[in-house]
């Protein structure tokens, strides 16, 4: 019971930080292009660190 308790924990909180998120674009790469393999993880993150760069949300004025 307490192993699913961490192991619950583990994945609320890689899930917060981000850190899950080259795991979901894996696994829905696979699901829609099955005929090429996914990005490396380096690839996936400074693919993602590029588009917030240029996709800046926040301003201060």
């Amino acid at each position: 019971m307490f192993r699913l308790q961490l192991r619950n924990l583990r994945r609320l909180w890689r899930d917060f930080t981000g850190e899950s998120a080259y795991d979901r674009y894996v696994e829905r790469h696979k699901r829609e292009h099955p005929d090429h393999e996914p990005m490396c993880e380096r690839q996936f993150w400074r693919s993602r660190a590029d588009f917030e760069e240029k996709n800046v949300k926040a301003r201060c004025c």
